[in-house]
């Protein structure tokens, strides 16, 4: 069981963060995440714009109704959960939506799926068999692939399956006017045959009786 108790200013997200010290600074994704949502009481007008333009219904008048900060997603094998920026709820007409939010302005998406798999454990490759078969991926033949992408998407879905949501969404909100580690999320994109684009919704797959999409909106370039 989790309670969450409400944030009233954009400070109140740095309580959450695991190195609050070190990535609470100008110039980071957490702090410019926590000042732009939390002065837009919700989805910032580049997601907004986004979700309007997009040629698929889920996002047609999306509302936001929450969001919880750090939201942390166990998953199989032990070790670290998938720690969520920011974990949306939100839903239109049609259906719920679960919205897993990863910031990002100059740091990038950490080690490859290789690179995780240098210490391999018996854990381990008990979750990467198990976001393999989530995914529909085989992510032992995807090592080139962030390992952040995978189980940050993987939350996503997992979150809509608790609450039996028919959309799920992993959404990329870059701070760099530059497109930093875009090259790393278009790479991810191809696993499900996507040709990434900035500020785009893409439909990935469906996985059960969801349906999965991916999304990366720039802040700092919006066109």
């Amino acid at each position: 069981m989790s309670f969450f108790i409400k944030a009233s200013k954009p400070e109140d997200w740095k309580l959450q963060l695991a190195e609050p010290d070190k990535h609470w600074k100008d110039g980071y994704s957490a702090k410019e995440l926590a000042y732009c949502w939390m002065n837009a009481g919700g989805f910032p007008i580049s997601v907004k714009t986004v979700f309007n333009k997009s040629k698929y219904g889920a996002f047609d008048k999306l509302q936001f109704l929450a969001g919880f900060v750090e939201y942390k997603v166990p998953l199989p094998g032990g070790g670290h959960p998938s720690q969520n920026d920011i974990l949306v709820l939100a839903r239109n007409e049609r259906h719920l939506t679960v919205i897993a939010v990863e910031g990002k302005v100059s740091e990038s998406f950490g080690e490859t799926v290789g690179e995780w798999l240098k210490t391999a454990s018996k854990g381990k490759e008990k979750r990467l068999n198990y976001l393999s078969k989530l995914l529909k991926v085989d992510l032992f033949d995807a090592k080139e692939i962030r390992y952040q992408l995978v189980h940050r998407v993987a939350s996503a879905l997992i979150v809509a399956e608790k609450f039996k949501a028919m959309t799920a969404l992993m959404l990329v909100h870059s701070f760099s006017p530059n497109h930093e580690w875009f090259e790393d999320y278009a790479n991810f994109a191809r696993l499900f045959g996507i040709k990434a684009k900035v500020n785009s919704t893409h439909f990935a797959r469906k996985i059960g009786n969801i349906d999965l999409y991916l999304a990366w909106v720039s802040e700092k370039n919006f066109s």
